[in-house]
């Protein structure tokens, strides 16, 4: 293939390398030129054109993204006709890939005109997504290139989507004085949901002391019916011979590996008893983020096979997102006692609802709104106070004159509360254990209301989210641990700390303060009534 300024005489059969205009008539980059195509270039008084002249063994983008595709061999995946040089292949069903990487990379070494890019390795996968792609870079390809790739892909298997199975599981969750039943109920309940991506069905569950003897039979019962057992330990596994693997044992199963070199998901188990496997599932599975059990699990439900060596092998992109709920965070926060707390407090908004008056100037006994409140989060346990300011952010700030907190400013505002939300935390720093998050129209909150969520906080050791309530009723403030600091990067519009505690399944802790954790004031009549004045 010869490509740049080709006479217009010598058109025919060329391949436009731009768009071009003849009179009324627009082709289109990669348009293959006719004889009548280059009349009507002619008669625009087009001269030369750039494009693409194919030789005589070369083939078309689309004609050798086809070939190589047709020439792979695959399961559950179908591939999309070419356009513009490219191939895609879908998922035609739900399952895991899995790819030969070798293949791949040697079709790749072949000549940099030809492309394939896949998933990763056991990704899991929905039905009907794009699991990969065959890319041809310029308008053609020498032929003996293709050829070349055909028979790399004759070489067998090149990659598979392996369907999810109608898998039954088993659950066991052993119990020590002072575990709540509402913790084994959520975990049945995030078990449940992660199992209903793959089709699998969780069958029985069965509660017993965390000791091996209940344990071993009551998972010798679960495997005569079950296709697969999972059990939850009230105590995570600290030894290769500890109550999980040793029921395993004990009811005549092996041990096929304990521990995992993925975090969250260390302390796994994976055993097998009468044929069946067997996953002592780590702390972290309680949480319904991404963890090493979930690695385990997908693939065993796709008819993977899983061995201590495939477990071994799991180490690189095997550090995962922490998970806020992990009884052991992989860095300890600092002492219960010291855990600092910075407020966040967000006073960007429009207040389009107050017909053009600012609603954090109004005054409550003489003292505008978003300084009250402000002097109230400077006068908790707090370490910090960050305003976030936006709207009319030069007449929030002088209404905040001399107090001691730090400003960030979102010039995004009018995007919603999530935009503040991200400036806020973005300026939090770097040793607080959390950040509260402070409503600037909450007119009722005191600093002693802010102490409380505070200490209920420490209390916990910085684990859980932390908010207001008022009989019973969720409210604000809001406490988040550092934690879920990367997660609020990701929000997006008007969608704050509530719906992100919603999303992450998180333990809360609710906190009795009144009827402050209630009381904005959205309205001017909410604003009157909570006995504010508006200013012009």
């Amino acid at each position: 293939m010869k490509f740049g300024p080709v006479p217009i005489d010598q058109a025919e059969g060329a391949v436009l390398a731009h768009a071009t205009t003849a009179g009324e008539r627009r082709f289109r980059k990669a348009h293959r030129l006719s004889a009548e195509d280059v009349s009507a270039l002619k008669a625009a008084g087009i001269a030369e054109i750039v494009a693409a002249v194919l030789a005589a063994d070369d083939l078309s983008e689309d004609a050798a993204a086809e070939r190589i595709a047709a020439s792979m061999a695959h399961r559950n995946i179908e591939a999309k006709p070419a356009a513009t040089g490219r191939v895609n292949l879908h998922a035609k069903a739900a399952g895991v890939f899995t790819v030969d990487a070798t293949m791949i990379d040697a079709i790749n070494a072949v000549d940099p005109t030809i492309t394939i890019a896949t998933l990763a390795q056991h990704a899991p996968v929905e039905k009907g997504q794009m699991v990969a792609t065959v890319k041809i870079i310029p308008f053609a390809v020498a032929s003996a290139l293709v050829d070349a790739v055909v028979k790399i892909c004759a070489g067998g298997e090149i990659f598979a989507v392996n369907a999810y199975q109608p898998v039954r599981i088993g659950v066991i969750q052993t119990v020590l004085p002072g575990i709540k039943a509402s913790v084994l109920d959520k975990t049945l309940r995030v078990t449940e949901a992660r199992l209903a991506r793959s089709g699998a069905r969780l069958t029985t569950e069965r509660r017993t002391p965390h000791e091996v003897v209940p344990v071993a039979e009551a998972a010798a019962a679960l495997a005569r019916d079950n296709d697969m057992v999972v059990i939850f330990g009230a105590s995570a596994m600290s030894d290769f011979s500890d109550v999980v693997p040793a029921a395993i044992e004990k009811a005549g199963g092996t041990v096929i590996r304990a521990g995992m070199p993925v975090d969250p998901g260390n302390l796994l188990v994976l055993g097998t008893l009468d044929g069946k496997r067997v996953i002592g599932a780590p702390g972290c599975a309680r949480s319904p983020k991404e963890n090493g059990f979930d690695w385990v699990l997908d693939r065993l439900i796709a008819g993977l096979d899983v061995t201590a060596k495939d477990i071994a092998g799991m180490g690189v992109g095997g550090l995962l997102m922490e998970i806020p709920t992990r009884p052991q965070p992989r860095e300890p926060l600092p002492t219960r006692a010291g855990l600092k707390v910075e407020i966040v407090l967000l006073a960007a908004g429009r207040s389009s609802r107050m017909g053009g008056s600012n609603k954090l100037l109004a005054l409550f006994d003489g003292k505008p709104l978003v300084r009250r409140t402000a002097e109230r989060a400077l006068g908790s346990k707090a370490s910090s106070t960050v305003v976030v300011t936006g709207h009319q952010r030069e007449r929030v700030r002088q209404a905040l004159a001399g107090l001691g907190v730090i400003f960030a400013d979102n010039p995004d505002f009018a995007d919603g509360l999530s935009s503040s939300l991200k400036v806020g935390i973005a300026r939090v720093g770097a040793d607080a254990a959390g950040a509260m998050i402070v409503l600037g129209d909450m007119p009722g909150i005191s600093s002693a209301d802010l102490d409380r969520l505070i200490e209920a906080f420490r209390r916990d050791g910085g684990h859980s989210v932390v908010r207001a309530a008022h009989d019973g009723r969720r409210g604000n403030p809001v406490l988040l641990s550092r934690a879920l600091f990367p997660a609020i990067a990701h929000l997006e519009g008007d969608t704050g700390a509530r719906h992100l505690v919603e999303a992450e399944g998180l333990d809360v802790i609710d906190v009795e303060i009144g009827d402050g954790a209630s009381i904005d004031v959205d309205t001017r009549e909410a604003l009157e009534d909570a006995g504010g004045v508006l200013q012009d």
